[in-house]
C-alpha cells in the first residue's frame, strides 16, 4: 500500500512547515528552557504555532520534538520524560490538524544527539542508536505520519538514526543533513557522500536543512539531485529546508533576514533544482510558508523533478598544493616603539587602502599567501584578516597575519574577537601578537558559536568589544588588565568596527562614544553602498567628521544574485535601492558593474574618510585590485 506521502509526491512538491524554534521564542519562551519541554509547561503556545502554519498552508508540519532525545534533555534534567515529551508533541501537531480541518501530514522531528561520537567522540554509537531508537518509538505512539531526522551534522550520526528507525517501524524516512558555506557537512562529507550513503538505506527523501539561507544551500541540492540520478534502483526524492538567510544579533534578538518574497522566489528555484520536499528552517515564518505556498502554487505541477538531462554546475572542492615560500625583506618581530605603518599612513594624512581576507577552512594557505601577492602588487597598504567569521571554523587569523608579514611582506590588521578567549588568553594572544609584529588589531566581540559550524561549543565572553579596547589600551599603557607590568608599553593601533546601515543609528552612536572613550584610534565600517548612509550617521553622532579616521568598507557586488544574498541573507549588510536596481539591470555584467560601482563609491567617499578596506567575496582578490585601478587612474588621486 502506498504511503499517504508519497501519494502527495506523485502529484507535486510537498510544502513544509517552518521554524518551531524561532517561533516559541517569539512567543515569550526562554532560551534556558527546553523548548520540547513545552510541549508538557506550555501547549497551548506550541499548538499556536502549528495551526499558524496550517493556516499558511503547509501540507506538512513537524511535532516539536527535534531536540527530544535522551542526550538533550538530559541537560535540563528530563531524560527520564523522553516518552512523555515526545508523545505529547505529536498529539499537539495532530490536534492543530483536526482544529484547522487539515490533511496535512504531522512528521516526528528527529534531531541529532548534540555529542559527538566515537572515536572522535566518548559516545558510542550503539548508545546514539538507542536514544533515537527510544524517542522514535515514542513517536510512533503519539502518531507519526512519517519521520524527519534534520539537522544532522555528521553522516555517521545520521546512519545511526535511520538504522534506530528501520529497527521499530516502516514509515518514510526524510534523512536531511546540515551543510555548511563550502558545501560539505559538518562531519566534512559531500553532497555527493550523502547521497550514496543515505540511499543505501531505502529512506524516502534526502535533502538539506538549516545551514544558511537559500542560495548556498541550492547547489547541494543539485549535487544530491543529480547524484541521486545516476545511481541504479528506486530514487529517493530530495528535500530543501535552509534558514531564512544568516542571523544576526540586534538589542539582544536574533534576528533572521530573507523576507517572505525572498522564500517565494527560491520555492521556484528549489523545484528546478529536483526538490519536492520545500520548506523553511530556523528564522522562518508562517508568512515565509504562506509565500512559498503562493509560489508553488503559480508552477506549472509538471516543473521541476528530480532527473533530469541537464546537469547543475558543482563547485569543485579547495585545490590542494605546497606554501610557495618567497624571499621578502626581514621584519622586526620585537618593534614597537615606532607607531605602526597604518598609524603613520594616517598621521601624515595619506588615504589607506586596506584589503579583507579569510583564513582557509583547511591546513593549506597558498591562495591567501597568493592573494596577498596580488594585492601587494595592486598598491593595497595593508591586509586585514578576519577571525574565524560568523563562527565557523577557519585557521588562526594571527597565524595567516604572521605568514602575511613574513612571507609576503605587508603589514596586516587582526581581527580580534572576544568569542573564544578568556580575559587571560586574549591577553596572551595579544602579547604573541606583539611579539611577532601584529600590531593593528580591530576588537570585535564576535558572532556567537550557535550561529556557526559548532553549536554546542562554548563561547567565553569575559569581555566585549569595548573591554578588548581597554585591555589593548591598557597594554599599551604599559601594564596588563590587572595592572601587572608587561615589561614596557605595547605599540597596538586599535581599531574598531561601527555599522551605518543598522536601523538603530543612536545605539550604534552610543556604542561608537564607548569605544573611542574606551581608547580606540581609528574605526571601520560595515560595508556602504550610498555615501548618504554615513553623512546620516554623522548626523547623528552630531559631528562634520568623526574625532578618529575612518576606513569605509566596501564590498564590491559580483551579480545580481549575490546583492540579493547580501542584502536578504548576510546580516549586517544593506543594499540601497539603486545599487541593487543596477545589479538588476546589468544581467550578466554585474561583475563588471560591480567593480564600477565600487570604483565610483570609492572616489565618492574619499573626501569623507581617510580610507577604505575592501572585502572581495569568494576569494576574487583580482577583483579588488580591480577596483584599486581607479587610484591610478584618477586625476586628483586617492
Amino acid at each position: 500500500m502506498t504511503h499517504p506521502l508519497l501519494e502527495r509526491l506523485a502529484s507535486g512538491p510537498v510544502l513544509a512547515d517552518g521554524a518551531m524554534g524561532t517561533m516559541l521564542y517569539a512567543g515569550g519562551a526562554s532560551l534556558d528552557e527546553s523548548f520540547d519541554a513545552l510541549n508538557l509547561s506550555q501547549p497551548e503556545l506550541v499548538l499556536g504555532v502549528h495551526r499558524a502554519y496550517l493556516d499558511a498552508g503547509a501540507d506538512l508540519i513537524e511535532a516539536n520534538t527535534f531536540g527530544a532525545n535522551r542526550f538533550k534533555l538530559e541537560a535540563f534534567g528530563l531524560a527520564d520524560r523522553v516518552r512523555e515529551i515526545n508523545r505529547k508533541g505529536v498529539r499537539l501537531a495532530r490536534e492543530a490538524r483536526e482544529i484547522a480541518g487539515s490533511s496535512a501530514l504531522v512528521a516526528g522531528a528527529v534531531g541529532p544527539t548534540g555529542r559527538t561520537l566515537a572515536p572522535f567522540g566518548t559516545v558510542a554509537p550503539e548508545a546514539a542508536r538507542a536514544a533515537f531508537r527510544e524517542q522514535i518509538e515514542a513517536l510512533l505512539e503519539g502518531g507519526v505520519d512519517l519521520l524527519i531526522l534534520e539537522t544532522m551534522g555528521n553522516l555517521d550520526e545520521s546512519v545511526e538514526a535511520v538504522r534506530a528507525a528501520r529497527e521499530v517501524c516502516d514509515l518514510p524516512i526524510v534523512a536531511s543533513m546540515t551543510f555548511a558555506e563550502d558545501g560539505r557537512t559538518i562531519g566534512g562529507s559531500s553532497p555527493v557522500e550523502v547521497a550514496d550513503r543515505l540511499r543505501e538505506l531505502g529512506v524516502a527523501a534526502i535533502g538539506a536543512n538549516c545551514s544558511v539561507g537559500p542560495q548556498r544551500l541550492l547547489p547541494v541540492i543539485e549535487t544530491i539531485a543529480s547524484r541521486l540520478c545516476d545511481l541504479p534502483g528506486p530514487v529517493p526524492v530530495v528535500s530543501c529546508m535552509p534558514n531564512a538567510g544568516w542571523p544576526a544579533q540586534i538589542a539582544g534578538r536574533v534576528i533572521y533576514p530573507s523576507s517572505p518574497e525572498y522564500f517565494a522566489e527560491f520555492a521556484h528555484r528549489a523545484v528546478d533544482a529536483g526538490a519536492r520536499i520545500i520548506g523553511g528552517c530556523c528564522g522562518t515564518t508562517p508568512q515565509h510558508t504562506a509565500a512559498m505556498r503562493e509560489a508553488l502554487a503559480r508552477q506549472l505541477p509538471g516543473d521541476g523533478g528530480i532527473c533530469r538531462e541537464d546537469e547543475p554546475d558543482v563547485a569543485t572542492a579547495e585545490g590542494k598544493g605546497r606554501t610557495r615560500i618567497v624571499a621578502v625583506p626581514e621584519i622586526d618581530l620585537v618593534a614597537g616603539d615606532e607607531p605602526t605603518l597604518l598609524r603613520q599612513k594616517l598621521d601624515r594624512g595619506e588615504f589607506v587602502v586596506s584589503v579583507e581576507i579569510d583564513p582557509p577552512k583547511g591546513l593549506n594557505p597558498t591562495k591567501a599567501l597568493d592573494g596577498a601577492r596580488l594585492l601587494q602588487e595592486a598598491g593595497v597598504d595593508l591586509i586585514n584578516v578576519a577571525d574565524s567569521p560568523m563562527a565557523r571554523v577557519r585557521m588562526s587569523a594571527l597565524t595567516l597575519c604572521y605568514l602575511i608579514q613574513h612571507q609576503v611582506g605587508v603589514e596586516t590588521i587582526l581581527h580580534l574577537t572576544t568569542r573564544d578567549r578568556s580575559l587571560m588568553g586574549l591577553q596572551s594572544e595579544l602579547l604573541g601578537a606583539h611579539a611577532v609584529g601584529v600590531r593593528n588589531i580591530i576588537a570585535l566581540t564576535g558572532d556567537p558559536p550557535s550561529l556557526g559550524d559548532y553549536p554546542d561549543s562554548s563561547a567565553v565572553y569575559d569581555v566585549d568589544s569595548i573591554g578588548l579596547i581597554r585591555v589593548l589600551q591598557r597594554l599599551n599603557a604599559g601594564a596588563d588588565s590587572a595592572g601587572a607590568s608587561i615589561g614596557r608599553p605595547a605599540g597596538f593601533t586599535i581599531a574598531c568596527a561601527i555599522d551605518p546601515t543598522r536601523a538603530d543609528l543612536e545605539l550604534e552612536a552610543e556604542r561608537l562614544r564607548a569605544k573611542l572613550d574606551a581608547g580606540a584610534h581609528l574605526v571601520m565600517t560595515q560595508p556602504i553602498y550610498d555615501p548618504a548612509t554615513w553623512r546620516r550617521f554623522l548626523e547623528i553622532y552630531g559631528v562634520d567628521r568623526l574625532p578618529v579616521p575612518v576606513l569605509a568598507g566596501i564590498l564590491p557586488l559580483q551579480s545580481s544574485r549575490h546583492a540579493e544574498f547580501l542584502h536578504n541573507e548576510v546580516p549586517g549588510i544593506t543594499l540601497s535601492d539603486e545599487a541593487r536596481e543596477r545589479m538588476r539591470r546589468a544581467g550578466p555584467d554585474g561583475r563588471r558593474e560591480g567593480v564600477k560601482m565600487a570604483q565610483e563609491l570609492l572616489l565618492e567617499l574619499q573626501p569623507l574618510v581617510q580610507g577604505v578596506y575592501l572585502m572581495p567575496s569568494f576569494g576574487r582578490y583580482e577583483v579588488a585590485a580591480e577596483v584599486l585601478e581607479v587610484v591610478a587612474s584618477s586625476p586628483a588621486g586617492v
